[in-house]
């Protein structure tokens, strides 16, 4: 299986280094505490703040290894450098016209571990995202969508916050 590149933005990415540093130099340490107290207590097969503590060290050991493999994969891009300001590349922020109703829409296409729909940031490898990367401002866009085929009208390309 082919290798996917793991894009992110810096701040994305600054994201995920936080996240990792709060698990290995925060959490897993307390609770590394609790399990070594929670274990001087004696009998360990009904001590529930040893078998959840050694519960909670194994989702904390997980999620930190999945953090340093993706922060290894990752390929920081700087939107802000983008040359071509009214084309649309990784990190843009978008604003688009659904013609049929006339409703805005507004996106920044981010990487995978940056998606937040309530914020409007969608994966790079989205359906919307891949038919939009490479657009120009005011070019029109068919995007299938769960309600069927809609088309957009492209009105706004930014790169800054």
């Amino acid at each position: 299986m082919a290798e996917r590149k793991n894009y992110i933005t810096k701040h994305g990415y600054q994201c995920l280094k936080d996240e990792l540093d709060f698990l290995v130099k925060v959490d897993r340490p307390k609770v590394v505490a609790d399990v070594s107290w929670a274990a001087s207590n004696g009998d360990r097969s009904e001590n529930g703040d040893y078998i959840y503590g050694k519960k909670r060290l194994r989702q904390i050991d997980a999620r930190a290894k999945f953090l340093f493999g993706r922060i290894d994969e990752a390929v920081v891009i700087d939107p802000s450098t983008q040359e071509q300001q009214d084309k649309i590349f990784f990190g843009a922020w978008i604003t688009l016209l659904n013609e049929s109703d006339d409703s805005e829409h507004h996106f920044r296409i981010v990487g995978q571990d940056e998606i937040d729909t309530e914020k409007g940031f969608i994966s790079w490898v989205s359906p919307i995202a891949k038919a939009l990367l490479g657009k120009n401002l005011d070019d029109e866009v068919k995007v299938e969508t769960p309600g069927g085929l809609v088309n957009f009208r492209i009105i706004d390309v930014s790169y800054h916050e």
